[in-house]
């Protein structure tokens, strides 16, 4: 066996002496497997070829395998290890690199076993058997010299001391308790919120019991207040029957009609009217008879120191005397005396009875008004949508009715329009109606001016009535004010036109426009109930919108012809052919022209006395190619000028809306400028009339 040893090559037997050497190492450290692994790897396959079973003796196998179990376990593991743990244990030295390049073969071992083993592997290890392992290690690409195993390391673990490892932790445990103590800190912070908030939500609670508290007692109060108003309302009528007059129930055949009866008020005025005419007629007689008692002239008036001839002719039973001229004309002054107290009287008599007139259209108003509320169900103080108390009614309409409510939630009073439609219509009428109703409130809703009443909701009572909330104004609109004054003056006429042209400036303005189509005194909110106040406009409910869709150059079609007031709306509303008539803006200025003209003289320019239907059938509004303007009252030059630019026939020629806003007539400015044109002019009139007086003195 020892032979065979000595005949092998001499390289070849310091390699296997290396080998066993790295064994005994193993053996020698106990538990050192990272070493003996790397030691059993070094050899090249040639050598490993001298372990197989065919050149080694029985003995030496058997050695083998009765080996020691740590022995075993080195094998084992050498055999069991993969290239990737060697990877992983050289820290990441590279893709491709053998784990004994770079690294020393004692550093692979575990740190405790690198600390306690390398003298043993060092005297265990001949200086011989040494080199021929480094000469292995570079006959397999090892480039690197190992590192003392100290210095390894040492470069793992001597950089944190006890001195830092201590300042860390005093470090850490002061943030600890710092963050601690913050939590602490936000922990009764949030305990402090949470208790602010119950008290806030408690105190919430009891501002909304004491709310409710209050809208209960406004609703009570309210309710209360308009009760005692209704009551109040219907003893001043009925006090105002017996003064003003009263409906009577007439039957005429198998119907009933309603029939008025003047009260004593206006009884009293007619008894004082005959009693006037009376002494009128009686008075004119007497005159007729003084005109026969007249003296012929002053040559045969007789002497005053004679006795006057008296002749006495009986002609047919009447006694004739014949009068000084002197008692003549004091008889004559006396008759004229007495026509003129007559014809004051008479005055008086017609001005108290146009005051009555206008009292009795009010107390008629409020009688119908008083009939419609009693008729209604909703007479009763409901709440609407648990937010509108209504309170009295306001008017009635064809298919609506309008109550005076307050809005519980915004504290304010509105006016509430409820929509009722017939029960016995078709559900197709229905649905008409109320897309009709649905379009009002969609352009009314997003309108915002000044000018212009607002609407501030809409919602469904059920399937047959809705409801829309607008503005409530105080007053009575234009068409009211104008049938109890008949007319108003210049200035105020023309104050409403201006805020009319303005409201018409912004729907022409916004996108997309508005014609409103239905501008009318009965459309003109008066917000004091005066001329001279602001005015708001209302009622969209046939208002265009000309969007690009429907509105061309030459205006859109009209689909709803037939519809409005006849005596507000131009010719070209009237045209029947075989396409709808075209319309623009300019359907509101001639609108406009007709309404400053009703203002300023106190009838409707073009069919004023009679009914639609007249003016439909008659063509009344188509004739109307020109306006014509009364003597009186007087109107000055600039305000006729204006009317007839509303009024042209020709929409054509017919100025717009944006055009009617910069009209001079309506301009401050341009008014006094105007105005002072005119005194200008009047005072060179009176000047050169002064020269030509003197010039003929």
């Amino acid at each position: 066996m020892m032979e065979e040893l000595h005949s092998l090559d001499p390289r070849r037997q310091e390699l296997l002496e290396a080998r066993f050497t790295g064994v005994g190492v193993a053996k020698g450290s106990g538990q050192n497997e990272s070493s003996n692994q790397s030691l059993c790897s070094v050899g090249s396959l040639s050598d490993k070829e001298l372990e197989t079973p065919e050149k080694k003796s029985n003995d030496q196998r058997t050695r083998k395998r009765k080996g020691d179990p740590f022995d075993n376990q080195g094998k084992g593991g050498g055999r069991g290890h993969k290239i990737s743990d060697y990877f992983e244990f050289a820290g990441g030295s590279g893709t491709g690199t053998s784990p004994a390049r770079g690294i020393p073969p004692v550093a692979w071992s575990s740190p405790q076993h690198s600390l306690s083993n390398p003298p043993v592997a060092v005297q265990q290890g001949s200086p011989s058997s040494i080199s021929s392992v480094n000469a292995d290690h570079s006959h397999s690409s090892c480039s690197h010299k190992p590192a003392p195993t100290h210095t390894q390391h040492q470069a793992t673990q001597s950089e944190l001391t006890m001195e830092k490892l201590a300042a860390l932790e005093s470090s850490k445990s002061s943030d600890l308790e710092k963050k601690e103590g913050r939590i602490d800190d936000l922990l009764r912070v949030n305990c402090d919120l949470r208790r602010q908030i119950d008290e806030q939500q408690k105190m919430l609670e009891r501002c909304k019991e004491r709310l409710n508290k209050c809208v209960t007692m406004s609703k009570k109060l309210l309710i209360e207040k308009s009760k005692q108003e209704k009551i109040a309302c219907r003893e001043k009528s009925m006090q105002d029957r017996l003064r003003l007059g009263h409906f009577t129930t007439v039957r005429h055949g198998a119907s009933f009609t309603e029939q008025w009866t003047d009260g004593y008020a206006f009884q009293n005025l007619v008894k004082q009217q005959e009693r006037v005419n009376g002494q009128r007629e009686d008075i004119e007689r007497q005159r007729k008879l003084l005109l026969k008692k007249k003296p012929p002239n002053a040559s045969q008036t007789p002497p005053p120191s004679l006795e006057p001839n008296k002749r006495k002719n009986k002609s047919n039973g009447a006694e004739n005397e014949m009068l000084s001229l002197a008692e003549y004309h004091e008889q004559e002054e006396i008759f004229k005396l007495r026509l003129g107290h007559l014809k004051k009287e008479e005055a008086e008599i017609q001005v108290e009875l146009e005051r009555l007139e206008r009292v009795r259209n009010l107390h008629i108003r409020e009688l119908k008004r008083i009939h419609n509320e009693d008729n209604s169900q909703f007479k009763d103080h409901p709440t609407l949508n648990d937010r509108y108390l209504l309170l009295h009614l306001l008017g009635r309409g064809g298919f609506s009715e309008v109550y005076k409510a307050f809005d519980l939630t915004e504290q304010r009073y509105v006016a509430v329009k409820i929509h009722q439609l017939n029960k016995n219509w078709r559900d197709e009428k229905k649905e008409n109606y109320h897309k009709h109703a649905c379009r009002e409130y969609r352009i009314h809703k997003e309108l915002d001016h000044p000018r212009i009443v607002k609407l501030y909701d809409y919602f469904s009572l059920d399937t047959d009535s809705f409801c829309t909330v607008l503005e409530y104004c105080e007053g009575n609109d234009l068409d009211f004010y104008l049938k109890q004054h008949k007319l108003m003056s210049e200035k105020e006429a023309r104050s409403i036109i201006m805020q009319v042209v303005n409201a018409l400036k912004y729907l022409n303005e916004i996108r997309p426009p508005i014609i409103h189509y239905d501008l009318k005194p009965g459309n003109i909110l008066l917000v004091n109930g005066t001329a001279c106040g602001e005015i708001k406009i209302t009622d969209f409910g046939l208002s265009k919108i000309m969007d690009d869709d429907n509105y061309g150059v030459d205006g859109m079609e009209l689909t709803s012809q037939g519809a409005g007031t006849y005596w507000y709306l131009p010719p070209e509303c009237f045209v029947v052919g075989k396409e709808p008539p075209k319309i623009s803006n300019k359907v509101d200025v001639w609108s406009v022209g007709v309404i400053f003209y009703q203002c300023l003289y106190g009838k409707k320019p073009f069919g004023h006395n009679q009914s639609q239907q007249d003016i439909l059938q008659e063509n009344t509004i188509l004739k109307a190619t020109e306006v014509q303007f009364p003597p009186k009252p007087g109107v000055s030059p600039e305000a006729k000028a204006f009317i007839r630019r509303c009024l042209v026939y020709r929409k054509e020629d017919r100025i717009d809306v944006h055009q009617l806003a910069s009209d001079p007539y309506l301009l401050p400015h341009i008014r006094k400028s105007v105005a002072a044109t005119g005194n200008s002019s009047m005072a060179v009139a009176s000047t050169s009339s002064s020269s030509n007086s003197s010039a003929s003195n």
